[in-house]
């Protein structure tokens, strides 16, 4: 667990370094993009393992929430100097709009993924009435050929 907050700080630091290497050099924001998207996936390692645990540890010590807590707030401000960085190499407002459209683009995955869940949903229960209505015709079928198997019998005994 400690290893995963310090992947995700790690990551952090080590994004922060390569736009710091780059920033001066760019010509726009994609050269450093990869980076950018570092950074992004170590703060949000960072805030997962923070989420994860809630309270203390087993033995009532609280150095892994000191820690937690600690390397959260690294991780925001190393994001607060990405982004004063990317907005005084690009103009104010950029570190805004990469942020928006990160936001718009995870939010619109998310909106696909529930929606593919729904048609899964809906081709499922569709699925399943379509079962249902054929085991019904199979059943009444099989009514039907029993009755007529059963007055068959019966009329031949009678005669």
């Amino acid at each position: 667990m400690i290893a995963e907050t310090m992947a995700g700080i790690a990551l952090v630091k080590g994004a922060v370094d390569g736009i710091k290497g780059m920033i001066n050099t760019a010509n726009d924001v994609s050269d450093i993009a990869g980076y950018i998207d570092k950074l992004f996936e170590g703060e949000k390692q960072v805030q997962q393992q923070r989420n994860k645990k809630a309270g203390v540890d087993n033995f009532g010590g609280i150095g892994g929430v000191a820690s937690e807590v600690i390397d959260a707030k690294l991780a925001a401000e190393k994001m607060q100097e990405v982004a004063t960085l990317v907005d005084l190499r690009f103009g104010p407002g950029t570190w805004k709009s990469i942020v928006d459209e990160r936001a718009r683009r995870i939010r619109e995955e998310k909106e696909r993924i529930a929606a593919a869940k729904r048609a899964a949903a809906l081709a499922a229960s569709e699925r399943d009435e379509i079962i249902k209505q054929a085991l019904i015709a199979v059943g009444c079928i099989f009514a039907i050929i029993s009755l007529i198997i059963f007055t068959l019998i019966s009329v031949a005994k009678a005669v």
